[in-house]
């Protein structure tokens, strides 16, 4: 895969993110601290870490889901960090989302047509035209065009979240934020939605921002790698580096997490991960006893 070659999309520069403490008195909870992005036009950047290590937060800040208390996020030379919602309304048009539940993302009560449709009418576009929007969004997707007329629950796992990502597309954006986009589904069909992410990118030249607890899922879609852990940026690079020979001792944790077909393979890697985790454990208790 090949970036186009300009100013970046997106920068995210200092990042701080604080949450309220629900305690009288108590310190704000700090989600991110000085966060440093960016991405390029046509670009995938990778987001992965654990569960609670800020990377969803990170991708709702970018959305204006979530507060900024300090630092910048810049899209298109803008800065957004604290945009409006008249101007959010205007932003949607090149900056969407997909979450990570198909289902729950796509209003049950709607048939998939309506759904695809809502964005298209918000931005005033006629009737006419909407309808062969959805039309066009359907085959892009790779839906069949009687599904304008079914409803959410009449669809697999892997149908609706194509029905999610044609949402997505319905405004041509620049920018996706795909939250977990595939981890809820089974692995055939976590290959085949990749597989569309990759297509859209190239037939589009859309960029994503791709938030994941899975290293093996990185490495397929993504062109750079930003590693999370605790609220912190710990390693970043090319996707090929980072996935397969990281620095970071977090980050070789995540590697030797992830399961392999292999079954000597994998008893390999529990023994390594295991060997690791000792091994930084004397080190920490070393630096201790030192303190």
């Amino acid at each position: 895969m090949s970036t186009t070659e300009s100013a970046p999309l997106l920068t995210v520069n200092n990042l701080v993110v604080e949450y309220p403490s629900k305690k009288f008195r108590a310190k704000p909870f700090r989600a991110l601290t000085n966060i440093n992005i960016s991405i390029g036009q046509g670009e995938t950047l990778g987001l992965v870490g654990e569960s609670g290590s800020g990377k969803t937060t990170l991708g709702r800040a970018v959305l204006g889901l979530a507060p900024v208390t300090g630092g910048k996020i810049t899209f298109e030379g803008k800065d957004i960090s604290h945009a409006t919602r008249k101007q959010r309304r205007t932003l949607s048009r090149d900056l969407q989302v997909v979450f990570q539940d198909p289902y729950t993302s796509l209003n049950p009560a709607l048939e998939i047509g309506d759904i695809l449709a809502e964005p298209l009418g918000v931005q005033g576009m006629e009737q006419s035209a909407a309808k062969k929007r959805v039309k066009e969004l359907l085959d892009q997707v790779g839906l069949p065009a009687d599904a304008i007329h079914r409803l959410p629950r009449e669809f697999s796992g892997g149908q609706r979240q194509r029905v999610a990502i044609a949402r997505a597309l319905a405004l041509s954006p620049k920018l996706i934020v795909c939250d977990e986009p595939v981890s809820a589904l089974d692995l055939s069909t976590q290959a085949r939605v990749l597989d569309l992410f990759l297509q859209i990118q190239r037939d589009t030249g859309v960029s994503y921002l791709f938030v994941s607890h899975d290293l093996d899922v990185v490495r397929h879609i993504s062109h750079r790698v930003a590693v999370m852990y605790h609220g912190e940026i710990v390693e970043q690079g090319p996707a090929e580096i980072v996935t397969r020979d990281p620095e970071h001792p977090y980050t070789q944790r995540l590697l030797l997490a992830s399961p392999v077909p292999d079954p000597d393979r994998q008893e390999q890697r529990r023994a390594d991960r295991h060997r690791l985790l000792e091994s930084q454990r004397h080190q920490i208790e070393q630096a201790g006893a030192l303190a």
